[in-house]
């Protein structure tokens, strides 16, 4: 039997769906509009007929005993019909929207801060807080064993027309090789490297690396203090384009930044102990921020750092000034989500959508293949990652050009999917060879790639849908860049259930899933117009 609240429902689809029949980007067929008009109140028509005869229905709602007639919807004109379910699509939107306020209203504002301890043994009863200076370092023995490594390559020829449909094509791969045996100078790359100061120190039992960069004293400008944070397969270098930008600026705002490296990715130091997932990096980061002074900041993310970030504003929010994010995830679930997937193409203003939001959710191929089959596409190292990373690690971490081809993958299908197509994956379409390879060093003198594997698996080892986190909302001031080439595309429509103070939604011009690496110009003009809403300037 269908209950009460889903006759509702019933009329409205049908509204819905007669409505969509006339749209521009529905049904434009005379005669199909008729036909779908009919089908649909049909439909609903039935079912109502079905439950109102139901005596349990009855025996709830005694006013409905007066139509037990189930003749009595149906014998109304069709203008009447459809004047009756539009009025059940307002009240069934009415009701959700009650229900909606009402129900996250309720929901918990923030989550707990607790504490931990991911050092080797027994953690101690003192710790020690000093802040210390780093800098990167090399040898001629760790480049020679580079060499040496890369010489003994064993390659597999790539099947005939591939591009990167496979993975990483061997062909190219062999030019990437030859560059990094002969062209790129990592010694040179470490001067870049040093070039921004960079600091240590151990919080939680960890040695955690950063970089903390201060703007010149400008007369006049108001200087904010910014942390971003990287994701996998990326590293702190992956600001390196964008800081100028953000600290060197001759505008009246400018950030003193800091960019930690996630426990575990590059110079800092890897758990030795279970656990240590998006929430401990959270509260490992605030920590970091009070050790250098810090009350109230500013936050940047992508990847895992738009989650460690979004943690961080849930933890304390009366020390996040602003949250700013270049990607987003959403849950593929809830019937509000599962009606704009079924009618936004149609009626996109009914579910929110804008335009842009229908060509990116749709495309020319429909939701399911761009949002569904593509990231099934793209998701086997999640997979791997999240299950048993130190079996495929070892491989990765013993040979530089595996570890390589694994990671520039990434940079290239992650960049624009349309790149699998091309024999060199695109990659300089966007990135230089020494700044690809420059990633990829941080991962191998540090052998840090097993460990920032393990990080899918500490955050997938439980079912994340039950953790606190993702049944919080964010109510910090919030800004939103949704890059074309984005893994997946989530309109604000959607990013408003989590993020409940918007500030700014943009949708960029261009870039993927490496904003700060791909388009840092873009990156730093919507994260300084989000601020200066926020301070409002």
């Amino acid at each position: 039997m269908l209950m009460d609240w889903k006759i509702v429902v019933l009329l409205a689809v049908a509204f819905i769906m007669t409505s969509a029949a006339g749209t521009p980007g529905g049904v434009v067929d005379a005669d199909m509009k008729d036909q779908t008009t009919r089908d649909a109140l049909q439909f609903a028509v039935a079912e109502y007929n079905k439950a109102t005869n139901d005596p349990r229905m009855f025996g709830r709602w005694p006013r409905l005993s007066r139509l037990r007639n189930r003749q009595a919807l149906s014998s109304l004109d069709p203008t009447q019909q459809q004047l009756l379910v539009a009025g059940s699509a307002v009240a069934v939107g009415g009701l959700l929207t009650c229900y909606y306020w009402v129900y996250q209203g309720r929901k918990t504002k923030r989550i707990p801060i607790g504490d931990g301890w991911w050092g080797a043994g027994e953690k101690p009863q003192s710790e020690d807080e000093k802040v210390f200076p780093f800098q990167v370092q090399t040898s001629d023995e760790e480049i020679q064993d580079l060499y040496d490594r890369i010489d003994k390559t064993r390659y597999t020829e790539p099947l005939e027309d591939t591009g990167f449909q496979y993975g990483f094509n061997s062909t190219y791969l062999k030019k990437v090789v030859s560059h990094w045996r002969h062209q790129f100078n990592w010694k040179k790359q470490i001067v870049i490297l040093n070039k921004y100061p960079q600091f240590k120190t151990n919080i939680e039992g960890l040695d955690v690396h950063f970089i903390h960069v201060c703007p010149p004293h400008r007369e006049g400008q108001r200087v904010l203090p910014l942390m971003l944070v990287h994701g996998w397969p990326g590293s702190v270098y992956e600001f390196y384009r964008i800081l100028p930008l953000l600290t060197n600026s001759l505008d009246s705002l400018a950030f003193e930044v800091i960019c930690p490296s996630i426990p575990g990715y590059g110079f800092s130091e890897a758990p030795h102990k279970q656990g240590f997932d998006t929430l401990a990096a959270a509260r490992v980061f605030h920590k970091l921020m009070e050790r250098l002074g810090f009350s109230d900041y500013y936050l940047q993310g992508g990847d895992w750092g738009s989650l460690i970030t979004t943690n961080m504003a849930q933890m304390k929010p009366e020390c996040v000034k602003g949250l700013h994010l270049n990607m987003l995830t959403n849950k593929l679930r809830g019937f509000g989500v599962l009606l704009s997937i079924l009618i936004g193409r149609y009626l996109p203003w009914l579910v929110g959508f804008t335009r842009e939001d229908v060509r990116r959710l749709f495309g020319s191929v429909g939701f399911m293949e761009r949002n569904f089959y593509e990231i099934i596409r793209e998701t086997g190292y999640l997979h791997i990652q999240g299950t048993k990373p130190d079996s495929a690690g070892c491989g990765v971490n013993d040979s530089p050009v595996g570890l390589a081809a694994y990671i520039l993958e990434k940079f290239s299908t992650w960049t624009d999917f349309n790149n699998r197509d091309l024999e060199d994956g695109g990659l300089e379409r966007k990135f230089t060879l020494d700044d690809l390879l420059t990633n990829i060093m941080i991962y191998w003198t540090t052998g840090s790639i097993v460990s920032s594997m393990r990080f899918y698996k500490e955050n997938l080892k439980t079912n994340i849908d039950n953790r606190l986190d993702n049944h919080t909302g964010v109510y910090v001031p919030t800004g939103l860049a949704a890059f074309p080439n984005e893994l997946m595309h989530v309109p604000q429509s959607w990013a408003r259930a989590k993020f409940r103070n918007i500030y700014s939604y943009s949708y960029m011009p261009r870039g993927g899933h490496f904003a700060a690496f791909e388009e840092p110009q873009l990156l730093a003009d919507d994260l300084l117009q989000f601020v200066k809403k926020v301070q409002k300037l």
